[in-house]
């Protein structure tokens, strides 16, 4: 756990993030997204949920330049599959489950983005609410050289009550970005939904978190419940 506050408290910029695991008490899968930014275009967004998807779309419609890598589902449900992804592969991963493939299959359909220099890594994951199992997967460049790509996939066959996993696309800042490496590694979730949103948006770099998202579903009822920060507030 002190390895994870110093990946992410003590870290300017790892860039967008996930977080699966359960509560301490078992009663709730546990799912966290967070967007950050350095561009103006990064910058404006904001999160939006309409009872099944999470959106980024733009703050002011007038500032944004590209929305090419920054307006996509983020978070999509088909039946008992809860997919988080931090590009428009949710759709390709929710095309894929709906057509009766599998999550692995979707995303070797797809690589890193093409943003140069960076090439940030394409960061994805899903939850099996019936059979609690989960999944997370990073397809990205071998140091930022778009010619080498790796696609790395881990699953979960047992949530452990308390913890969850964590990827992020960069590992710190840095000109080109450094991606993340390794494994997904693991993070301390709290019981209560306020407490947890608020304590990984405090964790996150104050000058470049956009938003933030996390969802819990109930693992006896299958009910959602979604808190949502965005730094852009409206007026």
């Amino acid at each position: 756990m002190k390895t994870f506050e110093s990946k992410l408290a003590g870290n300017s910029y790892p860039g967008r993030g996930i977080v699966i695991g359960m509560t301490p008490d078992g009663r709730n899968i546990v799912q966290i997204y967070w967007i950050m930014g350095r561009s103006e275009n990064s910058r404006n967004r904001v999160f939006e949920y309409n009872g099944t998807t999470l959106r980024t779309r733009a703050f002011e419609e007038s500032k944004l330049t590209d929305p090419s890598l920054v307006i996509y589902n983020a978070m999509r449900v088909c039946n008992d599959m809860h997919i988080v992804t931090n590009g428009d592969q949710t759709d390709t991963v929710y095309d894929f489950v709906q057509a009766g493939e599998g999550f692995k299959e979707a995303l070797d359909t797809r690589e890193f983005e093409p943003d140069e220099p960076n090439y940030t890594p394409r960061i994805s994951g899903i939850v099996f609410s019936n059979t609690m199992v989960y999944k997370l997967s990073v397809l990205k460049t071998i140091n930022n050289d778009k010619s080498r790509g790796q696609r790395n996939y881990f699953e979960y066959t047992k949530f452990i009550n308390g913890i969850g996993h964590c990827v992020t696309t960069y590992i710190g800042d840095g000109n080109p970005l450094p991606s993340f490496e390794g494994e997904p590694y693991p993070v301390e979730i709290l019981d209560d939904i306020d407490e947890n949103t608020n304590r990984f948006w405090n964790m996150l770099d104050e000058d470049n978190r956009v938003s933030l998202a996390v969802k819990y579903i109930d693992v006896s009822s299958k009910e959602i419940t979604v808190r949502i920060v965005n730094k852009n507030k409206e007026a």
